[in-house]
């Protein structure tokens, strides 16, 4: 049997190796962990070509995470133009190679409503095969009327929406996956790619998959935090993945916090899935269910 097709689904670049999201982005939900093997790249573009050259990967799916509260300080009034300028950035990193997707940045507070809607046009134009959304960084609930636009036009073209899916610390939970069940009530033809498989609210996404069949998972970050406090352990992990269908389950690492050949045997020693379930899991889910040319 030939090797299975690998798809990280969820890259993280840097435009500078000191970007303060690399140390700055706080992981709390999942409690101690027991033992946690994270990388030490610094998440630069030369980091990300090292690794797929010396990893089995065939295909990374680059993610734009725009966080305003750390643009405001430098951007201050500018942030559309900022986030614009970033977008530009991942586009232009992913057309270098063929091995790369592009998922831009959204967000409402910077531009929302039509005008977000048609920058998120012109980066499909240019390759961009969805978005990506942070509602506990960006400070919005998933339903924020400011989206509809962005998810019509998501529907429209057959792009992604891939968020992040966890506990908010504070408040009023703007991640968890019922936070988005109003978004797939009107959008139903919607690819919701919601990652972590639902972070620490996992309990809730047996539930949420079996009434909204169409939303896809990735499974980085849990993953590498089985048998936290607030994690599941591997075997409830595999069992919510064979109960939820493991052809909706995305592999992915959340680079460069991750590394892949780590996550790929976390994968490969969960219990409950089949080699098949696996290998579909590892990339052929990710080319069918976004649409990726690889």
């Amino acid at each position: 049997m030939s090797d299975p097709t690998v798809v990280d689904v969820h890259v993280h670049i840097f435009e500078q190796p000191d970007d303060p999201m690399r140390d700055g982005y706080e992981i709390w939900e999942y409690g101690e962990p027991p033992a946690l093997d994270v990388g030490t790249r610094r998440g630069t573009v030369d980091d990300l070509v090292d690794a797929m050259a010396t990893q089995p990967c065939d295909h990374s799916v680059i993610l734009g995470m725009f966080s305003p509260a750390m643009e405001m300080a430098e951007h201050g009034d500018a942030l559309p133009e900022r986030m614009q300028q970033y977008n530009d950035w991942i586009l232009d990193v992913a057309s270098q190679s063929p091995r790369l997707t592009p998922l831009v940045a959204a967000d409402p507070n910077v531009a929302g409503g039509s005008t977000g809607a048609r920058a998120l046009d012109r980066a499909a134009d240019r390759g961009a095969r969805g978005i990506k959304i942070h509602p506990v960084v960006q400070g919005f609930s998933p339903d924020d009327p400011r989206m509809t636009d962005i998810y019509n036009l998501c529907e429209t073209r057959g792009l992604t929406v891939l968020s992040h899916s966890g506990q908010t610390k504070d408040g009023v939970q703007l991640a968890d996956p019922f936070a988005f069940a109003a978004v797939m009530d009107r959008h139903p033809r919607l690819h919701l790619l919601l990652a972590h498989l639902g972070g620490a609210a996992w309990h809730q996404v047996a539930e949420f998959a079996a009434a909204y069949p169409t939303v896809s998972f990735d499974l980085c970050e849990i993953i590498a935090w089985t048998g936290s406090s607030g994690a599941p352990t591997a075997d409830q992990l595999g069992l919510l993945i064979r109960d939820i269908g493991a052809d909706r389950v995305l592999f992915g690492t959340d680079f460069p916090w991750y590394e892949l050949d780590r996550t790929i045997d976390q994968l490969m020693g969960l219990p409950h899935l089949s080699d098949e379930e696996r290998r579909s899991i590892l990339g052929e889910n990710a080319i069918r269910r976004m649409g990726l040319s690889i």
